[in-house]
């Protein structure tokens, strides 16, 4: 089988093109990709060059890690039919590139224990299954604490709020920058930091990714407070030892979602208790990726750009 997909050749080096497919084995599952999204965290690291050494990394690659489709064939051995619907977080089975992470593309051969079932109505709300699972991650655990401020008013940080109301707790500040960014709030309130004056946060949520601001975040924590990593860093992150010793700092590095993330938040998703409306601000045809990767990466006003692979398998 062939297939189209997104190509990544070097950095921003990138364009659609044909690539051979490894032949199914009974676990696989062969998946018609419908949409597929663009992440402004990892992939904008290879995009530009600057992503740190990082295992499987090298050029020529197929991106995209959030992508959503239909089941069109499955092995004997896994447990879906043509015409399931799935969320399917990448694959690595391509002829010629690398899959890393291998959800741009049009057709996809993938482990079926790698995929999630969805319902069909998201539509291309289900391929944002990766990012609510990453805002759970952050989360979740022992011994963490909800959000009380968020950093960053993008998509990451939208959904880091929406899991925080749909907690229950106490609804959360969340600081933005940009003007354009400063809408779409419901339920919590949007500032500039300039304009915040608390001092007392218990637990900071950094989805910025910018690694300049650990120290401002360190003064605005209570004693004791948290700041979470819940972005991706490319450069090296460090603090002031000093005001992180008076308030006796915690740290701590969300990684990426486990498989039961993902089924927390669908479940969330189809109980109508987290919304994933509202996000999707741009949509491209994957003829017209290399504009559509350099919007997803150079225009604040897109949230989230996703490629509509219909018709293209």
């Amino acid at each position: 089988m062939d297939t189209e997909a997104v190509i990544l050749r070097g950095p921003k080096d990138i364009g659609v093109g044909a690539l051979g497919l490894t032949d199914p084995g009974p676990g696989d599952l062969v998946v018609d990709i419908a949409w597929s999204g663009i992440s402004t965290g990892t992939e904008k690291l290879f995009w530009t060059g600057d992503m740190p050494p990082f295992p499987g990394m090298g050029y020529p690659l197929v991106p995209g890690y959030e992508a959503a489709g239909e089941v069109v064939a499955a092995g004997s051995e896994a447990p879906f039919k043509p015409g399931d619907h799935v969320f399917v977080p990448g694959a690595d089975c391509f002829k010629g590139a690398r899959g890393l992470f291998g959800g741009a593309a049009a057709r996809v051969v993938t482990d079926a224990r790698r995929v999630t079932p969805i319902d069909a109505g998201l539509g291309p709300e289900g391929a944002l299954l990766a990012l609510a699972a990453t805002a759970r991650h952050a989360m979740a655990g022992v011994h963490t604490e909800e959000p009380d401020l968020i950093v960053g008013h993008g998509v990451l940080g939208r959904l880091l709020a929406r899991l925080a109301l749909a907690a229950g707790v106490p609804a959360p500040t969340v600081w933005e920058i940009d003007p354009g960014r400063m809408g779409g709030a419901a339920g919590y309130e949007v500032v500039h930091p300039d304009n915040d004056p608390r001092r007392d946060y218990h637990a900071i949520y950094d989805a910025s990714g910018d690694p300049k601001l650990l120290d401002p975040l360190i003064g605005r924590l209570a004693k004791g407070g948290e700041v979470v990593l819940a972005g991706f860093y490319a450069a090296p992150l460090s603090f002031s030892f000093a005001p992180a010793f008076m308030k006796e700092a915690r740290l701590r590095i969300a990684a990426e979602w486990t498989r039961d993330d993902l089924i927390a938040t669908r479940n969330l998703v189809e109980t109508g208790a987290l919304s994933l409306n509202d996000l999707i601000t741009h949509r491209a045809e994957p003829a017209d990726a290399a504009a559509a990767y350099e919007t997803a990466f150079t225009d604040p006003a897109c949230l989230k750009m996703m490629l509509n692979w219909k018709g293209s398998a």
